[in-house]
């Protein structure tokens, strides 16, 4: 491993899950609740909320996402890219389950079952709206996560931090065509300028402002001033998203009170996702000749998602009150115990996958 690697691994990589991490899934089980009741009970307020936009940005939701984003983006030394050329193997595998299989799969999945199997029993008007909102969950791939679950499972830090890095760069590019590509074969018509907007908004600005954040806080004060700085941001983000919970199902409150089979009938194309893009992933990496280290990490960032991105843009796209940002916050709520699971599975698969010809 390289100087600069040891320096980044204990720092980005902590060995376990904090308490409030790995309690995660409960915490965001109370937000949806409490959401929900408060929607349901004040639904003036929430409609004052949702209408407060400009350029089609809700400025609360706006907000709340920058809180969530900019802490973890500060995470990603994309220096690390330089460790592209070494893990090609494994970073190819990545990459190609990320931008090739997954939102395509995912467009499948999301016309099997809501167009398909569940349309009887979702709202008419919202069908689109959902299947929009599934495309755009897994057209971005996780960042910050990306890291805790990496060393669970004891992946290689450079590999991680690498391909994290070129994942971020390709979604400046690639997510806004992808996303538009398949909600156009969808026959949901696409707001390009706002898609754009939201792009700049929540992937490039965030990028930018990060990096030179990043910068100027290790000149200044090296790797214990960034640490010190995340210590600091890290409950101001997950607060962020917590809040940002409360205030997205508060605006479905009532939607979901008269239907809340809608839920999981949602988490089951995304859980049917990542089981098959993580399971791809490991078994591609296995045939390759990929040590476990690195294809550990590349199937759980083959199927985790950078739902941050996914909420922004939902709710740009579609509103505050659309299935399409519901759909993206499910994928909230089945985030940690699911990658939590995969996590399970490769480690306890480690003696098969090194034992191949």
């Amino acid at each position: 491993m390289s100087a600069a690697a040891q320096a980044a691994a204990p720092t980005l990589l902590s060995k376990r899950m904090g308490a409030f991490e790995r309690h995660l899934t409960w915490w965001v089980l109370a937000c949806i609740v409490a959401g929900t009741a408060l929607g349901y009970a004040l639904p003036d307020l929430f409609a004052t909320l949702g209408e407060a936009e400009v350029a089609k940005v809700n400025l609360p939701v706006a907000a709340l996402i920058w809180l969530m984003i900019v802490p973890m983006l500060l995470k990603i030394d994309f220096a690390a890219m330089a460790q592209v050329r070494r893990q090609w193997r494994g970073i190819g595998v990545t990459l190609f389950v990320n931008w090739a299989v997954k939102p395509f799969s995912m467009a499948l999945l999301a016309w099997l079952f809501i167009r398909h199997a569940f349309a009887d029993r979702l709202p008419v008007e919202q069908l689109d709206s959902y299947v929009a909102g599934l495309i755009l969950l897994a057209a971005a791939p996780c960042t910050a996560m990306v890291f805790v679950w990496s060393n669970l499972c004891d992946g290689d830090p450079e590999f991680t931090l690498s391909q994290v890095a070129l994942n971020d760069l390709i979604m400046v590019v690639a997510f806004a065509p992808i996303v538009g590509l398949l909600l156009g074969l969808s026959s949901i018509v696409v707001p390009w300028s706002t898609l754009l907007l939201s792009v700049g908004l929540y992937i490039v600005a965030p990028v930018a402002i990060a990096v030179l954040l990043r910068k100027a806080v290790l000149r200044r004060g090296g790797d214990a001033a960034l640490q010190k700085l995340l210590h600091r941001l890290g409950p101001l983000s997950l607060a962020a998203l917590l809040l940002m919970l409360v205030l997205l199902f508060g605006f479905q409150g009532r939607q979901i009170v008269a239907q809340p089979a809608i839920i999981a009938m949602l988490a089951v194309p995304i859980l049917i996702q990542v089981y098959f893009t993580s399971g791809l992933s490991y078994l591609l990496n296995r045939k390759l000749g990929v040590a476990h280290s690195v294809a550990g990490p590349s199937a759980l960032i083959g199927a985790s998602n950078f739902f941050e991105l996914a909420v922004a843009a939902a709710v740009g796209l579609f509103g505050v009150h659309s299935g399409a940002a519901l759909a993206t916050v499910v994928g909230v709520l089945v985030e940690v115990p699911v990658m939590l699971s995969v996590v399970r599975i490769v480690n306890a698969s480690k003696g098969w996958y090194e034992a191949r010809a």
